[in-house]
């Protein structure tokens, strides 16, 4: 035979046909090669096996050993804050007392105990009440609570509930109207006065004009000398309560038991000198208890809307202790640690009654804290 036929009917020619047959003997270069009985047997006994392998496990990566940086990390910390307690002591304390102050609670009855020492903090300006408990009290004439009016004896309760909003008013005209406290003339709350009781109208006649220990207008407003002292911000702190009962001859008789708090400082203060008073911001503090006696017209001799002074109380501290002016005298600087000379006082106990009064206004007690 000279060639092979292909299927097709063509044929091979000599030379490709023994080319053929000799890569048939020698096998081609890329045919596959029959595994070794050794790989035959590992291919078996791999597929034989259950698949354990947990799933990724070609991607997964060990983790690194954790390193132990707690203990450098808390130590670090202890470090920052120690450093910040000894160069900052003020703004620590600060950051502390600012977890309790929110507003106290209204006061409807005379609390059993002082409140708690504060952290001794100076007051500054913006805060002028800061290390006080005065910080955590209502403003102005919201620190006065007034009860719910009911009838009592021959008293209505409408006329219960204007009797109480009009003593609350002597209060705010005598002891928080602003240009009061600069020292002008009270004459809102004098309005309210009853204009035919001769001992109280005596006393506001004298008072302004000449002052004196026995008729001193401090007993019953509270004023300060504009050329002497400044008022700090516009915020004068209150705490207290109205009460009221039946009175004599069918009065309703009114008790207001109020503490007011007054930050100042010297008038045209510029500096922030602690000896000089420059600056510095003092807290006078007043208490007042009044009884007010809001009578018959058909068995009193009195006018519409005016009420007659049954008694008048009141405690002071850093008012200043010299000759009445008519003024409250807050001591600056090296002032502060002579002024006083009589019973020690905590100027915030409101769980005990109001000690001074008209007979012992000679007397000038000294605040155990400001």
């Amino acid at each position: 035979m000279s060639g092979g036929t292909e299927p097709d009917g063509s044929s091979k020619s000599d030379e490709e046909w023994e080319q053929f047959l000799r890569e048939s003997v020698a096998g081609a270069a890329d045919a596959p090669k029959e595994p070794s009985a050794r790989a035959r047997a590992v291919t078996r006994r791999l597929r034989e096996q259950p698949d354990t392998a947990p799933a990724g496990w070609r991607t997964y990566t060990p983790a690194r050993p954790r390193r132990r940086t707690g203990w450098y990390a808390a130590g670090l910390l202890a470090s920052l804050v120690l450093l910040v307690v000894a160069l900052a002591p003020g703004w620590v304390t600060d950051l502390f007392a600012g977890a309790d102050s929110s507003p106290q609670a209204a006061e409807t009855a005379r609390p059993a105990d002082a409140p708690p020492t504060q952290a001794a903090r100076r007051p500054t300006e913006d805060e002028p009440f800061r290390g006080s408990p005065a910080a955590r009290w209502a403003n102005g004439a919201a620190g006065i609570s007034v009860p719910k009016a009911e009838a009592v004896g021959g008293t209505g309760a409408a006329e219960v509930e204007r009797a109480l909003d009009r003593s609350r008013d002597f209060l705010v005209a005598s002891s928080l109207d602003r240009g009061v406290l600069r020292g002008e003339h009270p004459e809102k709350a004098i309005a309210l006065i009853n204009p035919h009781q001769k001992d109280v109208q005596d006393l506001l006649r004298t008072a302004f004009r000449s002052p004196s220990e026995k008729n001193d207008p401090l007993l019953l407003f509270s004023r300060f000398q504009p050329s002497r002292v400044d008022l700090v911000g516009e915020v004068v702190k209150t705490r207290g309560r109205l009460t009221y009962e039946e009175g004599e001859r069918g009065a309703l008789q009114v008790t207001a038991d109020v503490t007011f708090v007054y930050p100042v400082t010297r008038a045209g203060a510029g500096g922030d000198g602690e000896d000089s008073g420059d600056g510095e911001i003092v807290r006078t503090i007043v208490r007042r208890e009044l009884v007010l006696s809001w009578d018959d017209p058909d068995k009193v001799r009195t006018e519409p809307g005016t009420f007659s002074i049954v008694s008048y109380k009141y405690d002071m501290t850093n008012g200043g202790c010299g000759t009445p002016t008519g003024y409250f005298d807050p001591p600056f600087g090296t002032g502060r640690a002579t002024d006083g000379d009589g019973a020690r006082i905590d100027p915030y106990d409101r769980s005990t009654p109001v000690g001074r009064s008209e007979s012992t206004a000679d007397e000038c007690g000294r605040a155990t804290r400001s």
